[in-house]
């Protein structure tokens, strides 16, 4: 045990309960629900039993009550068997449980927290737009006041966990929308469930090029009408709750792609000492070498940024961007590399789904894009830089 990576025994344990069961139960179906475009459901209810879909959230809710370097380790282990039911998991455990527990009140977290934590309800977040993806501030889903209720218009897109079938709705949304005649920073979070009248499944996207089991849709609201009471937090002051969250759910997306280099580093490194070509091992060939050595190195340093920034993390204190954004810029990349040179080892092989690499590849890039491009981490980075008199 290293201590930045598991720094008590108790992350020790995590690591090895999330491996053996990625290892037992997540690796073997991932190549089927790829292929068939498919969302897991009975297997995402098991990380309820395993008390990992509320990781952050206190016992009294039916979460584990852990912090930012259990989460960097679930997402680690999970990623390495298959990122695409990860990205469903981190969308519900961080983008849904974690920020309803930390910007929500009593009520809403009593009322809705256990249900998300065991798994009986599947929760996901809204902020992106057909029109507004990077640019969050410019979101046009509007909201209007009429007596206790809200009503909300407008599209959501690129939502993971917004169908979990073909025709079925996820159950709890944060959905981030603007007051009418509001100020462009003032945006108010709201909880929008399955069932709210005027809420609707747009399109579920289909035929991506990766994440293909995890399910991405557009979510419209026409007339939706919202209670008063599932306002989170102040109105119009969800910005702050925003930015907040979106540095966990970085660490975690950093991790996925810790686990996508380091199962295809695994792969073909196993690869590249049982297969010969002109009567030699593939890794006695300087060309594979520098492969293994690289990625190898690359996947070390990304781990060391990575656990790191968790260990300094508070899960209820913003002020982490930075480095949010630095373990996102430089493992997404990082992952979908190491990805590549797995694929060119193994040759042919690495080309078709057997072998894992080539769905490990596919799956990388969405980490270049979803949860902030690296254009995005580039901006923000030099921005907070230039804040900053010296480098630590």
């Amino acid at each position: 045990m290293h201590e930045l990576f598991e720094p008590t025994s108790e992350h020790q344990q995590l690591r090895t309960m999330v491996r053996e069961f990625a290892e037992r139960e997540v690796d073997p179906q991932a190549l089927e629900h790829d292929r068939e475009e498919r969302f897991n459901l009975p297997l995402f209810r098991k990380l309820g039993e395993l008390g990992l879909l509320g990781v952050t959230v206190p016992p009294e809710y039916g979460g584990a009550g852990l912090d930012a370097t259990a989460v960097t380790i679930v997402h680690e282990e999970l990623a390495a068997a298959d990122p695409a039911f990860t990205l469903s998991y981190l969308a519900h455990s961080l983008l849904c449980v974690n920020n309803l527990y930390v910007n929500g009140n009593d009520e809403q977290r009593a009322r809705l927290l256990p249900a998300l934590c065991s798994g009986e309800k599947i929760g996901g977040m809204c902020m992106s737009e057909p029109g507004a993806g990077t640019d969050v501030m410019g979101l046009r889903t509007t909201a209007r006041r009429e007596g206790d209720t809200f009503v909300l218009n407008g599209a959501k897109m690129w939502i993971t966990n917004g169908a979990i079938s073909d025709t079925e709705l996820g159950d709890v949304f944060l959905v981030y929308a603007r007051l009418e005649g509001s100020p462009r920073n003032a945006i108010t979070m709201f909880i929008v469930e399955k069932g709210f009248p005027g809420f609707k499944l747009g399109q579920k996207i289909r035929d991506k090029m990766g994440m293909r089991a995890s399910t991405t849709a557009e979510l419209v609201f026409e007339e939706c009408v919202v209670p008063a009471a599932n306002v989170v937090g102040e109105i119009g002051s969800a910005t702050l709750c925003m930015m907040r969250n979106l540095e966990i759910e970085r660490l975690g997306l950093a991790a996925m792609s810790l686990g996508i280099a380091r199962r295809s580093l695994e792969i073909m490194n196993t690869y590249a000492s049982e297969r010969e070509s002109f009567g030699k091992k593939l890794r006695e060939f300087g060309q594979i070498q520098r492969h293994i050595a690289e990625s190898y190195a690359e996947y070390m340093a990304g781990r060391a940024y990575t656990y790191l920034t968790a260990s300094e993390m508070r899960l209820d204190e913003p002020g982490h961007r930075l480095d949010s954004d630095g373990v996102k810029l430089f493992c997404s990349t990082m992952g979908k590399n190491v990805a590549d040179r797995a694929i060119q080892v193994l040759g042919g092989y690495g080309y078709t789904g057997e072998y894992k690499v080539e769905r490990l590849y596919r799956d990388a890039k969405l980490l270049e894009i979803g949860g902030g491009t690296v254009e995005a981490h580039h901006k923000n980075m030099t921005r907070d830089l230039a804040r900053v008199e010296k480098i630590r």
